[in-house]
């Protein structure tokens, strides 16, 4: 564990360096050359820190704060992001965020899970955990990215559906399920990209595609930590037990 701290510390005072030489360094080669070596060294910290990572550290890297959510990615990767709301049948679900957009100017559509970064946006996004009315309405936003023929793009950040008695009252097994069949039977082409956590049938019911990705410490699993915790011990606080065993 010291170790890694070191080469936390390391890395951080490496990356301070690149920043304060990447504004003062234009076009002079010399600082272009300490650049490249700065960067190679990164490169060599992060994978002696990440060395040091178990299971349970990833799981917490994969639910980090700063980590960016849906948006940024929208944000950053797409123009033109015009938002759908509504299923039509019940209500709108903060938790999921569909909308079509351009993509090196080609139209498609984006969906995906949005968690809430302070108190208030989190309980608006309810955590980044959606409920059937979420799922339904990514479902008819990506019937219509097949009527225009515009591919699809979904990011996933989830603990997994929510698990609440208003859900499951309003069919939240059914509309995963739902999902599941009609994603597998669109012609477009489905890019999925697992930006943070991919929970249970919550990930799975917006992650049927042509291809799959999951980003660096992102985690992919059948169902939360906690979740198995309390199915298997009825103590979700032993979550990583695995981890606190060989402490």
């Amino acid at each position: 564990m010291e170790a890694g701290t070191k080469a936390d510390q390391e890395l951080e005072k490496v990356e301070r360096q690149i920043a304060q030489l990447e504004s003062a360094a234009g076009s002079n080669q010399e600082a272009q050359k300490q650049l490249r070596a700065l960067h190679d060294r990164v490169d060599g910290l992060r994978k002696q820190v990440n060395a040091n990572f178990d299971a349970w550290k990833r799981t917490e890297l994969a639910r980090h704060a700063q980590r960016p959510y849906m948006l940024d990615y929208v944000q950053h990767m797409f123009t033109d992001f015009s938002e759908i709301h509504g299923d039509r049948a019940f209500g709108d679900d903060a938790a999921m965020i569909c909308g079509m957009a351009r993509f090196h100017d080609e139209p498609v559509l984006v969906v995906g899970t949005q968690k809430g970064r302070d108190t208030k946006q989190k309980i608006y996004r309810n955590f980044g955990m959606p409920n059937p009315e979420g799922y339904r309405k990514a479902m008819r936003a990506m019937e219509i990215a097949e009527k225009f023929g515009r591919p699809i793009f979904t990011f996933i950040d989830t603990p997994g559906a929510y698990p609440g008695l208003g859900a499951e009252e309003r069919g939240q097994g059914e509309a995963i399920a739902h999902n599941l069949r009609e994603m597998s039977r669109l012609r477009v082409p489905i890019v999925v990209t697992v930006t943070g956590e991919g929970g249970s049938g919550g990930a799975l019911a917006i992650a049927v595609g042509d291809r799959v990705f999951m980003l660096e410490n992102s985690v992919y699993s059948v169902i939360s930590p906690e979740g198995c915790a309390s199915i298997m011990w009825r103590d979700a606080s032993k979550r990583d037990l695995d981890r606190k065993s060989h402490v």
